[in-house]
């Protein structure tokens, strides 16, 4: 599964937010507050991490009291968590939801630090708090499903794709996670475009993978072939393509290559059995 954390885009908000409360007698241009905001914005475009946080810091400290400190202290979190800083960055995440458990966006982003912290349980109870908050959030609905699916529960991830679905039809993460779905599933008919669609806009080594173990299971070797042989110029030391290129020969009653591939593919970090298991069933 990928997982990006996404930096808020600070300043439109900001200024929104903030126009209300200042009766427009504010002097943009000029206060020190959103100057330093400004460049935090800056600085998150030109990801200087670093930059970033210090600007985000010093512009909290000009006006501690500020309301939109919410939405710096989540940017802050986010940075945090692009520098490596996981436990820094959760616990400013804690920081915002303490004093503002309905903050919808941070409960996601919370959610997602957790999930790259691997702690599914505490990712997936964020996930299904925000979905209590907006039943159509479609990144709780996405992050929530695939927890689900992972831990073989896709009754429950198929409910919460079904909703992406109907909210971000035309949303690559509906297409990754109906395509992972409908391929873990024994439905690989139906995830075939949504993972070319997938592949086209995202050529990972990993959506080569299982669009090619799609058209294996569907004895499509042609494609299949294809396919693999597309993803490994790209990526010549993937180990599921190598697993997959050894079920091909395989297929193809080229037992010698196909050995030689499965050899190759747990060389590279392919799981043994099942690895082992393409010769045995």
């Amino acid at each position: 599964m990928k997982h990006i954390i996404t930096i808020l885009a600070a300043s439109a908000a900001l200024t929104l937010s903030t126009a209300t409360a200042a009766a427009d007698t504010t002097d943009y241009d000029s206060d020190p507050y959103f100057i330093l905001t400004e460049e935090a914005d800056s600085a998150i475009a030109r990801r200087d991490w670093p930059e970033a946080a210090a600007r985000l810091c010093d512009a909290m400290a000009v006006r501690p009291d500020a309301p939109t400190n919410m939405l710096l202290l989540t940017n802050l979190a986010s940075v945090y968590s692009c520098l490596g800083h996981d436990s820094l960055s959760l616990v400013t995440y804690d920081r915002v939801l303490d004093r503002a458990p309905s903050m919808l966006t941070t409960r996601v982003a919370r959610g997602r630090q957790l999930l790259k912290m691997g702690r599914d349980a505490d990712a997936y109870a964020d996930f299904s708090e925000a979905i209590a908050i907006d039943s159509l959030c479609s990144d709780a609905r996405y992050y929530r499903g695939m927890i689900a699916l992972y831990a073989g529960q896709a009754a429950y991830a198929e409910a919460d794709f079904a909703t992406l679905a109907r909210v971000a039809p035309k949303s690559l993460d509906t297409a990754l996670a109906l395509g992972t779905l409908y391929s873990l599933t024994g439905r690989e008919r139906q995830a075939i475009p949504y993972l070319e669609r997938i592949l086209d806009a995202d050529p990972a080594a990993e959506y080569y993978a299982s669009l090619a173990g799609c058209r294996l299971a569907l004895g499509e070797l042609s494609e299949a072939s294809e396919i693999i042989t597309q993803g490994l110029k790209l990526y010549p030391d993937d180990p599921e393509l190598y697993y997959y290129r050894a079920w091909l020969n395989r297929d193809r009653y080229r037992l010698d290559q196909a050995h030689k591939d499965a050899r190759r593919a747990v060389e590279l970090g392919a799981s043994e059995v099942k690895v082992r298991d393409l010769f045995t069933r």
